[in-house]
């Protein structure tokens, strides 16, 4: 099993990074908010924009804390595993298994440069 982290970073404005392990890096798009899903709602699903990011190191699989360059401090928002169900140039769609995420995560590319859309469905 492939994993992948979420991880709360501070700069250069809160936001969130995506990231899957593929081969010897990390996939990253960075989330302007979590993709959280209230339970307690009618809703099991959240649509985000997504900009895709340079790929990062697999340290950042278990690293908490500063960032080199003074780039803020980053903090594990969510970590786990996950299967790939589809994957091409333009889409991926994986199902997670994390801590605080249980579902299937659809990525797509936009027509705008480096923009994904980032459609998340819990499994309740």
């Amino acid at each position: 099993m492939r994993q992948f982290v979420i991880l709360r970073h501070d700069h250069p404005q809160l936001h969130w990074d995506l990231m899957l392990e593929e081969e010897s890096v990390l996939k990253t798009w960075r989330l302007n908010e979590p993709p959280a899903i209230d339970p307690t709602s009618d809703e099991s699903s959240i649509d985000l924009v997504a900009e895709v990011l340079p790929d990062h190191r697999l340290v950042y699989l278990d690293y908490e804390g500063p960032v080199s360059g003074d780039r803020g401090e980053v903090q594990q928002w969510d970590r786990g595993t996950f299967s790939l169900l589809e994957r091409s140039d333009d889409s991926i769609v994986a199902l997670l298994t994390g801590e605080e995420l249980a579902g299937r995560v659809t990525l797509k590319k936009t027509d705008q440069e480096n923009q994904w859309s980032f459609n998340y469905t819990a499994f309740f």
